[in-house]
């Protein structure tokens, strides 16, 4: 069986070239998966319609971003400049969740090559997130009676604010983020688990207290799960201070996957974050979620 993976040349914005957020890496990781032979040929998205965003976002701000007219102080929180490219992008890469977790359903596994935007909240974006794709997807599911009960599994270095937000009145979706206490937001949000780690944490004992929370998760049932598999916890990374190395990162994805996979529970992995030094480093990291979804699904 071939992994349902989802990616749209438009994932790749325009965006001025000194921006620290490496835009290319969705073009580039896109090569590599069928370079790889990981997929022969990629689900193509459509953008997200309007009315699937607003179960996740106020209409005021959608329109903001669709119209262009959002203020230059809240440009500068998320971190792009709002142009054409921008906002197709923003609402093609979050089609692009909500269609990797459809396929999930069937397919029990499905990853999109953008996406977990965790930082957006309910009417501003944030931190390279101008749309929160996990939340939008995960009202989705829940809206057309898909799926009752949903975890966000959020191994992020930063914490992800914008899905604790959103769900923090919502008894049906557990929000979970595993991060760097020290990092980004400097104001953290309530999720329903926050495990915080401190600085320059290593393998043996990051993937240890991975062990022991996805035991805790594990007296749950759920219907549906999203892994935002952020490899920003590299060792490399311009915006981490963890300590992880490539075998570390591998090993998460390879825990997380067979941990649901065994239970039969549909899982949709998403990018997150990644910022490491060495570009094609940072692209063999990304595709780490994809080719351990395609071993295992085989």
């Amino acid at each position: 069986m071939q992994l349902p993976v989802i990616n749209h040349p438009d994932y790749v914005a325009k965006i001025n070239d000194d921006n620290k957020f490496p835009i290319k890496k969705f073009g580039a990781l896109a090569d590599h998966l069928l370079k790889e032979k990981v997929v022969k040929k990629f689900f193509i998205p459509k953008e997200c319609s309007i009315e699937t965003m607003k179960t996740s976002h106020s209409l005021e701000y959608i329109n903001q971003i669709k119209n262009k007219t959002l203020d230059i102080k809240s440009q500068k929180k998320i971190g792009f400049p709002i142009n054409d490219s921008v906002v197709r992008r923003s609402f093609v890469a979050t089609g692009g969740t909500v269609l990797a977790s459809k396929l999930a359903l069937d397919s029990k596994l499905a990853c999109n090559t953008a996406g977990g935007s965790h930082h957006a909240t309910f009417d501003f974006g944030a931190g390279y997130c101008v749309f929160n794709d996990v939340a939008v997807a995960a009202n989705y599911l829940k809206k057309r009676g898909y799926a009752k009960k949903i975890l966000i599994l959020d191994l992020d270095v930063h914490q992800g604010n914008g899905n604790s937000e959103i769900f923090k009145n919502d008894k049906d979706v557990l929000t979970f983020s595993m991060h760097c206490a020290s990092n980004y937001p400097a104001k953290k949000s309530k999720s329903d688990m926050d495990i915080e780690l401190a600085e320059n944490t290593e393998d043996d004992e990051y993937l240890n207290i991975l062990h022991k929370n996805l035991k805790v998760l594990n007296q749950n049932k759920y219907d549906f799960i999203f892994y935002v598999a952020g490899v920003d916890i590299h060792f490399e990374d311009r915006l981490g201070k963890l300590k992880i190395t490539d075998a570390g990162v591998n090993k998460r994805d390879q825990i997380v996957i067979e941990n649901f996979y065994q239970r039969k529970t549909p899982l949709c992995g998403v990018l997150g974050g990644g910022y490491n030094k060495n570009f094609e480093k940072l692209i063999e990291l990304h595709s780490m979620l994809h080719k351990n979804c395609s071993e295992i699904i085989k």
